[in-house]
């Protein structure tokens, strides 16, 4: 079952607008969701951790916080259900499952969790999202908050085409593609839809994956820096939004190489990485 606050459910004030952030809880997904707070928006975040959410919920009490197991895809269901009575304005899926499949060998459950997370889930949590916009009046200044919008934040890893590409990278890839289907879908309802696909950002995850420092990263960037680029994003209204800018002129020239070179490239990066 999913643990709520006792005031999850209570509809928010249509004072402002409401935001869920769907891996709401840390990195990225958290820092969003300060920064919609600190523009006056009504904010969710929905995580699986205990921990964190606790530390929400002492940290900011005027975030609700929501626990559910993206995993389990009845229990994900149970959750939209019941998250229905509320409204909301925009909606973002920064949820994501990794492993580092150059250094181990991806496994069932790994491969289960990443399947899950980064596709099933954000499957089936962009299809509720758009149909609850759809059906939800528009009641707020448009020249002030943008349109109504659902925002996928994947990752620069789906960015490249290569056929060679680990499971979170084709995962992330699927994700870009299907937030571009709903751009098409939802446009004639006047929805926003974007995608996010960042390169390495300093977050407290990576660093947990780099023995507690993700300096050597290439063209790593902070957190808030990260926020400004999606919330620049939003209001340009882009497709696609790749950054930092150096990592988005390198997948772009990647992506005109030729397919055997491009896998002679990767696979001798990856040859070096593993030395």
């Amino acid at each position: 079952m999913t643990d709520l606050k006792p005031n999850a459910l209570k509809p928010t004030t249509a004072d402002a607008p409401h935001v869920i952030i769907v891996g709401g809880t840390s990195g990225l997904g958290l820092a969003l969701a300060r920064h919609h707070q600190q523009l006056g928006w009504h904010v969710s975040v929905v995580g699986h951790d205990r921990q964190k959410i606790a530390q929400i919920n002492r940290q900011y009490p005027h975030i609700i916080t929501y626990r559910c197991d993206l995993t389990d895809r009845a229990q994900t269901h149970e959750f939209l259900q019941r998250l229905s009575a509320i409204t909301f304005y925009r909606l973002v899926y920064s949820a994501g499952s990794y492993t580092n499949e150059r250094v181990r060998t991806l496994n069932a459950a790994d491969s289960t969790r990443m399947l899950a997370i980064n596709l099933q889930a954000f499957e089936q949590v962009f299809w509720w999202a758009s149909e609850r916009l759809k059906q939800q009046p528009t009641s707020f200044d448009m020249r002030q908050y943008g349109k109504p919008s659902l925002i996928c934040i994947a990752s620069i890893a789906g960015a490249l085409d290569y056929p060679y590409a680990s499971l979170y990278a084709k995962s992330k890839r699927a994700m870009i593609a299907t937030a571009s289907a709903y751009r098409l879908a939802l446009r004639p309802y006047d929805i926003q839809v974007n995608g996010i696909a960042s390169g390495y950002i300093d977050t407290q995850a990576l660093r947990d994956l780099n023995d507690g420092d993700a300096s050597h990263k290439p063209f790593i960037i902070s957190t808030q820096t990260a926020v400004q680029h999606v919330m620049q994003a939003i209001a340009d209204d882009t497709e696609l939004a790749i950054f930092p800018r150096a990592m988005r002129y390198i997948i772009y020239a990647l992506n005109s190489v030729p397919e055997p070179l491009l896998d002679w490239v990767l696979r001798s990066q990856l040859d070096k990485n593993n030395k």
